[in-house]
């Protein structure tokens, strides 16, 4: 999937996406989200993504996470702030698994515009295998393998 996005910068920026997203939820912007231009704060992002990353979870493993006993962390996160939101804006968060390997896997996530379409940030980010006994990294679980492979349709 092609889109281009920057409808207010000068040079549209093309954005490539291999498959298209099975993913989407919805969020609810707030007041306290926004700086003083009007455009959603940048720490703000990473919330939403959260919520994006947490409801893809439990939609892959049917609300079966033991978040008491947390066995994935978070390695990297990196977000490319695309084009402004604006707080009259709806948004929804896009997410999805592009890699898996053994100790870890990547999520490709958006911000779009629901009545555009329009991508409005893209966040890649490198989740681990963890061991919460020892607080080392350690290989997936084969409960996360077989919960990515059958929702994204990858072959096992």
């Amino acid at each position: 999937m092609e889109n281009n996005t920057g409808e207010n910068s000068k040079k549209k920026r093309a954005i490539t996406i291999e498959r298209p997203f099975r993913h989407s939820v919805d969020a609810q912007l707030r007041f306290n989200d926004f700086d003083m231009l009007g455009h959603l704060n940048n720490t703000a992002y990473f919330a939403l993504f959260d919520i994006g990353k947490s409801d893809y979870f439990n939609t892959i493993r049917g609300n079966k996470n033991h978040w008491n006993r947390v066995d994935i962390v978070i390695a990297s996160v990196n977000c490319d702030f695309i084009s402004p939101v604006y707080y009259t804006e709806s948004i929804s968060i896009k997410t999805q698994i592009t890699h898996i390997h053994n100790k870890s896997f990547e999520l490709l996530q958006a911000i779009v515009n629901k009545a555009t379409g329009e991508i409005k940030a893209m966040c890649h980010t490198v989740m681990v295998g963890f061991d919460p006994d020892r607080g080392t990294s350690a290989p997936l679980s084969q409960q996360w393998k077989d919960a990515i492979n059958r929702y994204e349709g990858f072959e096992q």
